[in-house]
């Protein structure tokens, strides 16, 4: 299981190379991984459907008591076919819609990092797993969504929905910590068993509190909404796989997923069922008004995302199911609208609704694609929609007090209804309209997606035995916390259900005639648009930007001294405070020194003088180097020949590159003021003075030898290595010195770059 988690990144990094190798054509190959991880999951099904669950765990940091673990339940499982089934699609999809991009090996390379990312998510058994893939997830998709990063709206959006579900993740990370301490442990086998211990602990409200703003951020729950419509900016097969079957789901899942240990509770159910049924109404309501396809579409799924929130907040089995039924059938048949819109696009060149028109004639396949989504989007039989929207309306009348959602489900089904006819018919229905493209059908690539997801969304209705038994049974069970049976039929006789489906469908299909006006009507909302929560995060934005600006002018001024004057400032100040009245310095005699050791002292003492009152850059570089091996030759008298070595090497090489430099500079002149001199001398002073402390309140200290003896003891049994210096540079702390190293590489890339900066003829 591990492996075929990780597998999906092994593919990113050879998918430019496939590029490469296979051309156009690479789109296929790299489909058969998505495949066979689809194929993978569903021979596991039979066993996951009779009440079997698959663990598999490796030692991550065993120091911090942190695994990689995974599990494979009814949950889990249903999420991991429609990740890697429809990934599948959407690569070969890709393929053809990105045909002879440059960056097409680039932009696979971010679509399989994105699945892999999913599918860790969704199968992870330990909540710092969950959260790493979970911020994979958004890394990922900031990628994706700014592909075409050469607009500056897609730059945006990508920024946007980076800040929004990137500050949910910080929130959602103080919340799975406190998830661990409330439970007694970071797996979520042993806390899906803890779920009373967990309701009852002190930290309870915080853990739902956070889990609920990183789970609303992430699934563009009102207020959170806003940046989902303006990541269409992204090619169609992003939206398609981002934003209508996969990440914006993530948050769906998270809450599933924790149902079982969060759920129940009348804070819970307060919070999920209102937020869910506002988000339902609002995104309904803006899909209505819009009339670019895309945005339609995605203001859709944020009514479809706030649905299934209301329906896992009451905490119950038929609530679990109804989601459960409903991501299925919302995952199908969004999944091929998004492929149909990125194709009309693709040969139309055009995506607004009232410009389109009669388009059947031309690409007919395409066509029947999306009259078979719209027909499960709508909710007629026997489509999996019909059934997902009998569970709704079945849920919502036996909640109590549930008629109020019951209203809800109504009006935002019935504007999906005409927003399913607005997609999937109005574009290929009536007189032909003139394209800025001449339409005709997609190749094959394009084709296979849309039809094959329309299909199953059609297919999968008269089968709804099948599918409650297998797939939507045991998710279902997995958030209930246990055996859930889920009777799915397409006929349950004359039910209030059946009534309401049939009376959403009329008047769904009145509202499709009337779109115009209701659209005009719904148009003069733009007066309050400046109190929306985009408007918000576009002032907040515009404040973080400004605030940066004002400390980059402060702390940033581009003058070295400066610079040096704050580390100096601030290094002395936090020092000096922690040193006061904590640290005694008790005044000493003078030690025994021999003669030359005064020597060195002086000459050291005296070339630093010198380089500070040298009126010449090369005196001021000779002083400097006296400077430098006087202190090598302290090295040496106190028994450190191989740092003496180092200090003499380092400084005739610096001193060499001093004067190869300075020499060609103009004669040396004085540029600060006497004020700034005594300035500098005052902080020198204090610096040095601030060390020479240090230095004597480490000596008046015990030794504490406790480092050099590990080192001495490690560096032969541990790193099989007898010199202890060259074993703490290079095992111990070989990040530190890769640090150094990875900076000298930057300087001299830097240097390099400068050198070729030259004007021509230099």
């Amino acid at each position: 299981m591990t492996l075929a988690v990780l597998s999906g990144f092994a593919l990113a990094l050879a998918a430019p190379w496939a590029v490469r190798l296979l051309g156009d054509r690479a789109g296929r190959y790299l489909a058969a991984l998505p495949a066979a991880l689809a194929a993978y999951w569903a021979v596991r099904g039979p066993a996951i459907a009779s009440g079997g669950v698959a663990l598999a765990s490796r030692e991550w940091i065993p120091s911090l008591g942190m695994t990689l673990s995974f599990r494979l339940d009814g949950l889990s499982l249903i999420f991991a076919l429609l990740i890697s089934g429809i990934g599948a699609l959407v690569i070969i999809y890709a393929g053809g819609y990105l045909r002879g991009h440059d960056l097409l090996g680039r932009f696979y390379a971010y679509l399989l990092m994105f699945m892999a990312s999913m599918q860790g998510l969704v199968l992870a058994d330990n909540v710092v797993t969950l959260f790493v893939f979970w911020e994979l997830t958004s890394v990922s998709s900031y990628l994706l969504i700014g592909f075409d990063h050469d607009r500056s709206e897609a730059r945006a959006a990508a920024l946007q929905a980076l800040l929004v579900t990137g500050a949910g993740g910080l929130v959602l990370l103080a919340g799975l910590i406190l998830l661990g301490q409330a439970g007694g442990s970071f797996e979520l086998t042993a806390l899906l068993q803890r779920g009373e211990t967990v309701r009852a602990h002190a930290l309870y409200p915080w853990v739902a509190g956070f889990v609920l703003i990183g789970a609303f951020t992430k699934s563009a729950q009102v207020p959170f909404h806003f940046w989902l419509p303006n990541a269409m900016e992204a090619p169609a097969p992003v939206s398609a796989y981002l934003h209508s079957a996969t990440m914006v789901k993530a948050g769906v899942y998270l809450l599933a997923r924790l149902s079982p240990i969060l759920g129940g509770t009348g804070a819970w159910a307060a919070t999920l069922t209102p937020v869910g049924a506002a988000t339902m109404v609002v995104g309904a309501v803006l899909a209505v008004r819009e009339t670019d396809l895309k945005r339609i579409l995605a203001y859709s799924t944020v009514s479809a995302l706030g649905t299934l929130t209301a329906l896992l907040g009451g905490a119950s089995p038929e609530g679990a199911s109804a989601a459960m039924g409903f991501l299925l059938a919302h995952s199908l048949y969004k999944g091929a609208l998004f492929l149909v819109v990125g194709a009309v696009d693709h040969e139309t060149g055009a995506r607004d609704v009232t410009a389109l028109a009669g388009l059947r004639s031309a690409m007919p396949q395409t066509a029947v694609a999306a009259g078979l989504a719209a027909l499960a989007m709508a909710g007629l039989p026997p489509t999996l929609g019909f059934l997902a929207k009998e569970m709704l309306y079945e849920t919502s009348l036996r909640l109590p007090g549930g008629g109020w959602l019951v209203g809800v489900a109504f009006a935002a089904s019935t504007m999906l209804v005409a927003v399913a006819a607005i997609v999937g018919i109005g574009p290929f229905v009536g007189a032909r309209a003139s394209t800025p493209r001449h339409a005709h059908e997609v190749p094959l690539d394009l084709r296979l997606g849309p039809l094959l997801l329309g299909a199953l969304g059609a297919m999968l209705g008269p089968a709804s035995g099948w599918i409650g038994r297998v797939v939507v049974g045991p998710a279902a069970s997995a958030i209930a916390g246990d055996a859930v049976g889920v009777p799915l039929a397409l006929w349950h006789g004359f039910t209030p259900a059946l009534g309401l489906s049939a009376l959403t469908v009329l008047c769904g299909a009145a509202l499709f005639v009337w779109r115009h006006p209701v659209r005009l009507v719904l148009r003069r909302l733009d007066t309050v648009a400046r109190w929306s929560p985009a408007a918000w995060y576009g002032a907040a934005l515009t404040v973080l930007n400004a605030t940066a600006r004002l400390q980059t002018r402060v702390l940033q001024s581009g003058y070295l001294r400066v610079y040096l004057l704050t580390i100096i400032t601030v290094t002395v100040g936090l020092a000096g405070f922690a040193m006061w009245g904590r640290v005694e310095i008790r005044p000493a005699g003078l030690p025994h020194v021999r003669s030359y050791e005064w020597v060195v002292a002086a000459v050291i003492l005296l070339a630093a003088v010198a380089a500070t009152r040298a009126s010449s850059r090369l005196a001021a570089v000779a002083a400097l180097g006296a400077v430098g091996y006087g202190v090598a030759l302290v090295f040496i008298i106190y028994g450190a020949p191989d740092l003496a070595m180092t200090q003499f090497a380092i400084e005739t090489l610096t001193v060499i590159l001093f004067v190869l430099v300075l020499y060609r500079l103009p004669r040396f002149a004085r540029y600060s003021g006497t004020a700034a001199r005594v300035r500098d001398a005052v902080f020198a002073v204090a610096a040095g003075t601030l060390m020479a402390l240090l230095v004597l309140a480490v000596t008046q200290s015990p030794a504490q030898r406790v480092a050099s003896e590990f080192f001495a003891e490690a560096s032969v049994s541990q790193a099989h290595g007898r010199n202890v210096v060259n074993v703490i540079l290079v095992d111990f702390r070989a990040l530190d010195t890769l640090g150094e190293i990875t900076v000298l590489a930057v300087a001299a890339a830097g240097v390099y770059a400068l050198l070729r900066l030259r004007p021509e003829g230099t």
